[in-house]
C-alpha cells in the first residue's frame, strides 16, 4: 500500500538531514508505530508522505504512484487517499460538528457543492456525518458546536473526518499527546480497529512506547533522521524504547 525507499529530506536552514535513507513498508490493514525522540523526524517523515516537503532523493509511493512527481490534479487525487490525524486535530471552532466531519469529502466536491453544503446540508450528507460520527462512538453530537467538546471528543471528530475522507492510508502524528491515559488508550484501540476493519495503512507516530508495544503489529524507531530498528512487536527488546520517550 505504503512505500518509502531510500527517502531523504534537508531543510535549507540545518547542515544535518531531518531524514537519511529511510526505507518502509506498509500493507494494508497493517497498523505500524513510528516511535523516537522529539526532532528525530517522525513529522517530517509524515509531511514527506503527504508529498508536503522537497524529497532530495528516494521516493514515497502509494499502490505504485510516486508522491513526490505528482503535480496539480495528480497530487491532489493522491493526497485525497492520504488521510491525516493531528495532535491538535485541526478542526474549525465556529463550524458545527457535522460541518468538520463533512470537511473530508471537499477533495471529492466542486466548490459550489461546497458552498450549498455549508447553507442547506442534504439529508444523505447528515447521514454521511453521522454514520462517521456512530463508528468513532459520538452520534449525539452530530449538531453540536465543535467549541463545545472534550480533547477526546475533538479527537474523535477528526477520526471521523478522516473516514469520510475514504482513503487507502492513514496518518496519525502524535493523536493521543495531549489525552489522558484513559483517552489515549480508547483512541488508539479505535484507529487500529479501523485499519484493521477498512484495510488501512496505519502509521502513527508516538511518544508511549508502552503503547506501541500494545497496539500495533510493527514498531519501528526513528533517531536523527535514521531508521535505528523496524519489527515486529513480539520481536522489539525493552531496551530499544527507552530512547522514544
Amino acid at each position: 500500500m505504503l512505500s518509502i525507499v531510500d527517502l531523504t529530506v534537508r531543510y535549507p536552514t540545518q547542515t544535518a538531514p531531518a531524514l537519511e535513507s529511510v526505507c518502509l513498508r506498509v500493507e494494508g490493514g497493517e497498523r505500524v508505530a513510528v516511535v523516537g525522540p522529539s526532532g528525530g523526524g517522525k513529522t517530517t517523515l509524515f509531511r514527506a508522505v503527504n508529498g508536503s516537503v522537497t524529497v532530495q532523493s528516494g521516493y514515497v509511493a502509494l499502490e505504485g504512484e510516486q508522491v513526490g512527481r505528482a503535480r496539480g490534479a495528480q497530487l491532489r487525487a493522491l493526497r485525497r487517499r492520504i488521510a491525516v490525524i493531528a495532535q491538535m486535530h485541526d478542526l474549525v471552532d465556529r463550524l458545527t460538528v457535522y460541518q468538520n466531519v463533512m470537511a473530508g469529502a471537499l477533495g471529492r466536491w466542486s466548490s459550489l457543492h461546497a458552498l450549498r453544503f455549508l447553507v442547506s446540508p442534504s439529508k444523505a450528507e447528515l447521514g454521511e456525518a453521522r454514520s462517521a460520527l456512530e463508528r468513532v462512538g459520538i452520534p449525539e453530537k452530530l449538531r453540536s458546536r465543535t467549541s463545545d467538546l472534550s480533547g477526546g471528543q475533538r479527537q474523535r471528530v477528526a477520526i471521523a473526518r478522516a473516514l469520510v475522507q475514504r482513503p487507502s492510508v492513514l496518518l496519525a502524528d502524535e493523536p493521543v499527546a495531549s489525552l489522558d491515559p484513559v483517552r489515549s488508550e480508547q483512541i488508539l484501540a479505535l484507529l487500529c480497529g479501523l485499519a484493521r476493519e477498512r484495510g488501512l495503512a496505519l502509521l502513527c507516530s508516538l511518544h508511549q512506547p508502552d503503547l506501541a508495544v500494545r497496539y500495533f503489529d510493527r514498531v519501528v524507531g526513528l533517531r536523527h533522521g535514521r531508521v535505528v530498528f523496524d519489527r515486529p512487536v513480539a520481536q522489539v527488546a525493552p531496551e530499544q524504547l527507552v530512547f522514544a520517550s
